[in-house]
């Protein structure tokens, strides 16, 4: 099993957020992702709300669910 990461360790600063491209220029869909790489996570938060807080996936994890998100791959067969 990989070991989480916690976003308390993960340090924030200075990270460049990129939204997500399905998110609208203007965020009019109302699906506002931003994500981030700060060392070995991804970052995610809504970008509408910044502040609220921030999701941090461990790298391999996060292309692992992207690659099943973009293949349409079944999570159970991966």
């Amino acid at each position: 099993m990989r070991e989480a990461i916690r976003v308390s360790t993960v340090d924030l600063s200075g990270i460049a957020w990129r939204k997500s491209s399905r998110s609208g220029q203007d965020g009019s869909n109302g699906a506002c992702v931003e994500v981030a790489v700060a060392g070995p996570a991804v970052a995610v938060r809504d970008s509408k709300e910044p502040a609220a807080g921030v999701l941090a996936f461990p790298a391999a994890g996060w292309a692992q669910l992207t690659g099943v998100l973009r293949d349409g791959v079944a999570a159970s067969s991966v």
